[in-house]
């Protein structure tokens, strides 16, 4: 893997940091920017904002279905294998959804409904929310005693945050909408940001030898672990993409986003914080 063989010693401290000192400005942006409009950072899907899923298996087209639910806040029609269609409505009033409900049994008699109450919907929201904070914080905790150096835990846990408001942009701009799946998607990297910035601090803290030897060898072993995974969640997200299975392609698609993401803030923003610290003398 001629990747892993790159010579990143060659590049200051400075020039490491910047690339993602800027895409992380331009993330805070564009989530500043939603939440002003919106009043959420990121488009909620139906689990967090409320609506109907129904799940259907008809040769109609995608056209004909949106005519017949023309009347209906009809969000997207997504495809599966042997006929089978997954849709997705916002918010309807009680009587809207009676005449919905009457609908869909008069033309799709076997159809599958999944309703989530707009009430219900804001409440897994606070709680997707509060998930994310206490995991922040469990991880942050773990780093600070682990390694008791302000200057080498923030960097880690500033890498962390990095992953999430930059993953959380790109899925804004990519129109990834947040929901369970893509929650627990997040908490995930958060797991995966950590593992690998503790592997670069620890090789580079406190293991013996030249810098530029240490930052190689960590960077070999960090690229092919990162890369390999990717490997699998992209064979993941290819065969779900194709079978129509819309929940875990979404969760495939944020993972490979936060771990080119993570790859980015790990072997620059966090390394180049390290560099500058230990060439400054902060670690011997």
């Amino acid at each position: 893997m001629e990747f892993a063989r790159y010579d990143i010693n060659k590049f200051s401290p400075r020039q490491m940091v910047a690339l993602p000192l800027v895409l992380l400005l331009l993330a805070v942006a564009v989530l500043g920017f939603t939440t002003l409009t919106t009043g959420l950072p990121l488009t909620p899907g139906i689990d967090f904002a409320g609506g109907t899923a129904v799940t259907i298996f008809t040769p109609d087209s995608r056209e004909t279905i949106e005519t017949t639910f023309a009347d209906y806040p009809l969000l997207s029609v997504g495809e599966g294998v042997g006929d089978g269609k997954y849709l997705q409505f916002g918010p309807m009033d009680d009587t809207q959804y009676r005449s919905f409900i009457a609908l869909v049994n008069t033309n799709y008699p076997d159809a599958k409904v999944d309703h989530i109450g707009e009430t219900f919907g804001k409440t897994l929201q606070s709680q997707a929310f509060l998930a994310l904070i206490f995991s922040f914080i469990g991880v942050a905790l773990v780093i600070f005693l682990a390694y008791r150096n302000p200057i080498s835990s923030g960097a880690i846990v500033f890498a962390a945050i990095s992953d999430i408001v930059i993953t959380a942009a790109a899925m804004q701009v990519l129109g990834i909408p947040l929901s369970l799946g893509t929650t627990a998607a997040l908490l995930m990297l958060i797991g995966y940001s950590a593992d690998s910035n503790v592997l670069l601090t620890t090789r580079l803290l406190k293991r013996k030898g030249k810098l530029d030897e240490k930052l190689s060898g960590a960077f070999r072993t960090g690229i092919i672990m990162t890369t390999t995974t990717l490997a699998a969640i992209a064979a993941m997200w290819v065969v779900t993409t194709l079978g129509q299975i819309q929940i875990i392609s979404a969760i495939a698609s944020v993972l490979i986003i936060g771990l080119l993401v993570d790859m980015m803030n790990a072997w620059m923003l966090n390394a180049g914080i390290l560099k500058a610290y230990i060439l400054r003398g902060g670690k011997k």
